[in-house]
Formats: structure tokens, C-alpha cells, sequence
């Protein structure tokens, strides 16, 4: 998919990873960018047009189908995350406030805006997921449990959305310079770099994008005699 002259709606795009892709598509030359947030305040990018969402509220959703019905290019970037194991005793509370941003949020947004992309042609599906999508280790249990359930949905969209030409692309990195990762000691990739890549395979047509070098070797790890998944993080 060209980047030029789409018209995009990212979720989440008030900060972080959601602030690089509206700042970037712009610069790449959409003709329209719809920037969303849970409080439209927190949006300051010039160029864009901006839309209150909370992806958790199927109401937000449906108004911004009918408000953004040109879009071509869907970024489900909004996502959080929260630490602590399975064990913990609000991890029943937790999993479910998580899920329902991170995974419930992605196919009730693919799901209205899907008839919105066959009406312009097919368009893209972007979605932004994790190396978590293949590894945890419990420190953030059911953050990576999100995505990998995030994960197979991208995978089953992109058969399902076939046949009315959408591409769909799934979007995984590990540490990135945001407020996700703020106090975590680790090698960050800036988030301008992972969307310039993530924008780079969409133009390719790809499925898939590996964006910095530790995704990529985990990925590869995914089939060694022990894979990474299994293999302690301590």
C-alpha cells in the first residue's frame, strides 16, 4: 500500500509509538491523518484531524466509523500494559482490563472499519504488537498473553480480509524509547525508527515486520531445539 494520499486513522496517537506513526504518515504524504485518544486534549500534532476514542467502548467506535468513513489505513496502535504474574490476586481483574484494550479493542475496531476499507478498494490493516506476542516470562503476564492472542488475531484478519484486498500487516519490536518502558534499563529503539520500518514493509507489501534486532533473533529462536519462549529470562 502507498502512503501518499491515503487518508489514516491511528489509535492511541497522542504519545509514543501512536505520536511517531501520525507524525510520520504525514510527513510521508497522506492526504488525511485522524489522530485518536481517550481525551482528545492530549493531542497536539498540527495536520491532523482529531477524534475522541476509547477503544473499549463500542459506542466511540461506531461514531468514529461513521466520522472517519474515508479512511484506507487503520493503525490499532492503542494498547497498555500492567506488571504482574498469573498468581497475583488481581490478575482475574487485570487480564480482563487488558484484554479488553488490547485484543477486544483490535477486532471491534477491525470490525467496523473493515467495510470502511472494501469501500475505498481494500486499503491496509496495520496492527502493532509485541516480541511478547512469543515470550512471558511472567513479569508482565497478561500484557504478553494480550498479544498473543493479538497476534493470532492479525493472522486470522489477514485470511478473513483477503478477499476484499486488504492488506494486513502485524507490527512486532521489543524495547522502545516510550512511557511503557520509562525505568527499564534496556536497549530502546526510538519510535520513530520501528515506524519508519513498520511503513517501510506496509509500502513492501508485507505481512509482517520485525523491527529491531532483538525481535528478530527471538523470531529466529522460535524454532531452535530449545526455543526462546521456554528458556529462563533471570
Amino acid at each position: 500500500m502507498k502512503i501518499e494520499n491515503s487518508v489514516a486513522l491511528v489509535t492511541g496517537a497522542n504519545r509514543g509509538i501512536g505520536l511517531a506513526f501520525a507524525q510520520a504518515l504525514l510527513a510521508r504524504g497522506a492526504r488525511k491523518v485522524y489522530a485518536t485518544a481517550r481525551d482528545p486534549s492530549s493531542i497536539t500534532l498540527p495536520g491532523v484531524e482529531v477524534i475522541q476514542l476509547d477503544v473499549t467502548k463500542p459506542t466511540d467506535i461506531r461514531a468514529a466509523a461513521q466520522l472517519a468513513s474515508d479512511v484506507t489505513l487503520l493503525v490499532n496502535n492503542a494498547g497498555i500494559a500492567q506488571p504482574g504474574g498469573f498468581l497475583a490476586p488481581d490478575s482475574d481483574d487485570l487480564t480482563r482490563r487488558i484484554f479488553e484494550t488490547n485484543v477486544y479493542g483490535v477486532l471491534n475496531m477491525s470490525k467496523a472499519f473493515a467495510p470502511v476499507l472494501k469501500a475505498h478498494g481494500g486499503g491496509a490493516l496495520l496492527n502493532v504488537l509485541s516480541v511478547a506476542s512469543w515470550v512471558n516470562d511472567g513479569a508482565l503476564a497478561a500484557y504478553s498473553a494480550s498479544k498473543s492472542a493479538a497476534w493470532s488475531l492479525t493472522n486470522a484478519l489477514r485470511h478473513e480480509l483477503a478477499s476484499q484486498h486488504t492488506q494486513v500487516l502485524g507490527l512486532h519490536m521489543a524495547y522502545v524509547d516510550t512511557d511503557l518502558t520509562r525505568g527499564i534499563d534496556v536497549p530502546k529503539t526510538s519510535p520513530e525508527d520501528i515506524v519508519q520500518r513498520a511503513l517501510d514493509g506496509l509500502e513492501a507489501g508485507a505481512d509482517e515486520v520485525l523491527a529491531d534486532a532483538l525481535t528478530q533473533q527471538i523470531h529466529q529462536g522460535l524454532t531452535a531445539p530449545r526455543p526462546f519462549y521456554l528458556r529462563s529470562q533471570n
